[in-house]
This record gives C-alpha cells, structure tokens and sequence, in this order.
C-alpha cells in the first residue's frame, strides 16, 4: 500500500507499507530527487508531493526493473543463448524468478522476492470445485488458461532439465509446476509494459513485460485516472496521477477500465462498486425467454452475429446495456416489420410494442440472473461451512457474485422504471 502523509512542518511525503515480515535493509539506484530507504517495514521518498494532477507519483530507473535483458545478463544468459528453439521472453522471465527464488538467501533480487505473494488468486490457482462456483463466461475462461499454463510447463521442461549444471538439486524439483505457476503468475499480474524488442536469442513472441519492484505496491482503483510509461528521455518507468489525493489518502493506481470478471481473471480480486462492472449474458439465455415458434429466430441471430450484436451483451450499474436492448429490440421484430432490423441496429425506434416486448424480456432475463446468482450465493456460503480450508477462496468467489447482484438489482430496478412508459 501506498499513502499520501505530512509531517508537523507540512511537508508530504509517499510512504509504502511492505510485507508485514519484511525486515530488510533495501537501498535502490534512484534519481538524485529520492532518497530512498527502508527501517523495518517501511519505505519513504523524501520529495515533497504536490497534491494536484499530473504530479508524479514513482519514477523507477531503468536499471530497476527486471526485463529480458536482466536475465540474459544473469547466469541464465549462456543457456538461453544456445536453447534452440529460442525460448519465449516469459519463460525467460518465469524461469529467473523461480532460480532467484531457489537462491533463498544467495540472490541479489531477495529483498523484492520477498515480498511478491507466497500464493496467488487467480481462478488458475484455485482449486477445481472452486472453479465451478464460478459464472460460466468466467469459468470456461478459467480452464482455458489452466490448459495454457499447464502446456506452457509441459513444453518447458526439456529447456529447465539444460539447467541441471547449475543446481546441485534435481531441476525437477526446483521447476515444478506449483514453482512455474508462482512465476507466470508473479508476472502476469505485476508486470508493466515496455516498448517491443527482439532479441535472436529469444522467441518472435513479443518481448513488453517487466518486473517492477514496489511499483506493484500500489493497488488498483478503477475510479482514479493515471498516466503510465516508460520514459525514453529519462529512462524511467513513470506513474503520473491525473487525479487528486489528500494527506493520509492511499495513493491508487487504475489498471485500466476492467470489469470484476476480467479483475478476477488476470489478477485474482474483484473491486467493490466496480463502475466497469457488469454480468454478461450469453447467447443461450439471450434467446431463453423469446418464442420458440419464431421461423425467423435463426436470420435474426445470424444478423446479430455477423454485426457485432451477439457478444458483449451485459447488464450494468445503470441497466442493460445498449448493445443488450438492441439485440433483444431485432430479436423481438414481428414477421411483418423484420424488414426494420438495419433501423433497429441504427437506434430507431420501431413500435411501441416492439419498445416493450423488448423491456420485458430483459426484466425476465435480469430476475433469472438474480435468482441464478442468489442460488450460487447460498451454495458459496454452504461449502465455506463445510470446507474450512478453501475459505479464503471461497469468500472471493463470494463477493464476485454479490457485487453481480448488486449490479442486476439495480439494472431491475432501472428497467422497472422504463416499464412505467408502457403502462
């Protein structure tokens, strides 16, 4: 965490709180407008924070930061170097980080391993009956990046077995699946984007990710403006706010406009009033509540598919969302006006009838999402009794459903209200 503190004399300061069993001494290369030090589990820049936008927050050097080149400079270098195929820019970062973390004591990054998390919570560390507590959309998703990691560990293995000179320990046990899955993670979620290089000792794949030490020390809100980048001129990662703190405020950084799902996906929490939030509906309920005896039922979706109009399709904060009305307004076109559709994709309105059929089917199709969502609440809340030791895993798949029926409790009351026209 990150705050924004003044001392008796007015001047402010950013202090970052660390992992709460961190002791170390740390002393990094800053520009000579920090001083950076750490005493127990604290760390300060003494630079005097203007409280308005554009002020900078953190600017780390480019001799900070863990790249590619890091780990080609490093004893890994010669190895990856003679790997054929190249190896891709993230097994090269994955495999450092799990070497380092080996090193224990020996290596020169301990202090910023230490406080990376033990374990992470993304649906691709949670435990399969997890999982399947999760909503569809972000389910099927989930499995498919347990299938890539596990494939990204399967295809590594001959590369890490190279590395045996190195350990006097069975490579097997150092690079383990849990020890690779740790790694991707540490990256996946952490990482800060770097222009695009290419290097002939690595992959075509492309090479943008870095490890940033306590810059991932700030925590995301999606309701505050920043401004990220690597500076060419300065050769720095920067962090600049476009928005305003006052003292004692924790400093927030936004890590772009993501709904719960995606949070829960790429970096393993889900965010309270999420603005972005929303609860997707499928193209199976999407047609759930419309006439089966529709002979046009299958031009109509086809016609939503081909522009765009079959994926996407959500309720939000403030209702469902335009797309969703649209493709319920084309899916609910009578025989004789189906000639209406390309009006109906432009916004026009049809019919009053067509207005209201369309309301009425996204009312039914919001009070199943409710009643889905209220069902899984109480499945969630049943399994945290019996399975004390997915607790904690537990109570995140809980509060992404209670943030999605927030948000459909307000998106029934939003579209009760575009009822009242009609009656």
């Amino acid at each position: 965490m990150i705050f924004l503190c003044t001392d008796q004399n007015g001047v402010s300061y950013v202090f970052l709180f660390l992992h709460r069993h961190s002791n170390s001494l740390i002393s990094l290369s800053f520009p000579h407008s920090f001083c950076l030090f750490a005493i127990g589990s604290t760390i300060s820049w003494h630079k005097k924070v203007q409280k308005q936008e554009g002020q900078m927050i953190i600017s780390l050097p480019e001799s900070c930061l863990l790249t590619t080149d890091t780990v080609i400079r490093s004893y890994l270098g010669a190895y990856i170097t003679k790997w054929k195929p190249p190896p891709s820019p993230l097994l090269a970062l994955c495999t450092f980080l799990v070497s380092e973390k080996h090193a224990g004591d020996r290596s020169l990054w301990k202090p910023y391993l230490e406080i990376l998390p033990k374990a992470y919570t993304c649906p691709v560390c949670l435990e399969p009956e997890v999982v399947n507590l999760l909503p569809k959309s972000l389910k099927a998703k989930a499995e498919e990046q347990r299938a890539h990691v596990q494939e990204f560990f399967a295809s590594s293995r001959d590369f890490f077995s190279s590395l045996q000179p190195l350990f006097v320990e069975a490579v097997d046990s150092i690079f383990s699946y849990s020890a690779l899955l740790w790694a991707w993670c540490t990256v996946n979620t952490r990482a800060v984007y770097l222009r695009p290089r290419q290097r002939e000792c690595l992959s075509a794949e492309p090479d943008t990710c870095a490890l940033a030490p306590y810059l991932d020390l700030l925590n995301h809100s999606p309701r505050v403006q920043v401004k990220a980048a690597f500076n060419e001129e300065t050769h720095s990662y920067e962090i600049r706010t476009t928005s305003r703190w006052r003292k004692h405020e924790e400093v927030f950084i936004c890590y772009g406009p993501h709904d719960n799902q995606r949070l829960f996906l790429e970096y393993g929490f889900v965010s309270v009033h999420n603005p972005y939030a929303c609860v997707y509906v499928s193209r199976e309920i999407l047609v759930k509540y419309l006439p089966s005896r529709d002979k046009q039922m299958d031009k109509k979706i086809s016609i939503l598919k081909d522009h765009g109009y079959i994926e996407n399709l959500t309720f939000g904060w403030d209702g469902p969302s335009w797309r969703l009305l649209t493709a319920l307004k084309l899916l609910c076109l009578e025989a004789e006006k189906f000639t209406c559709w390309k009006k109906v994709l432009l916004g026009e309105v049809i019919s009053d009838t067509n207005e209201k059929t369309s309301l009425d089917i996204a009312q039914k199709i919001c009070y199943y999402f409710m009643e889905e969502t209220n069902a899984m609440l109480q499945k969630v809340s049943h399994m945290k009794d019996e399975k004390e030791a997915l607790i904690n895993q537990l109570t995140l798949v809980e509060s992404l459903w209670t943030e999605e029926l927030k948000i459909l409790r307000a998106s029934a009351k939003t579209l009760h209200s575009l009822q009242t026209a009609f009656t």
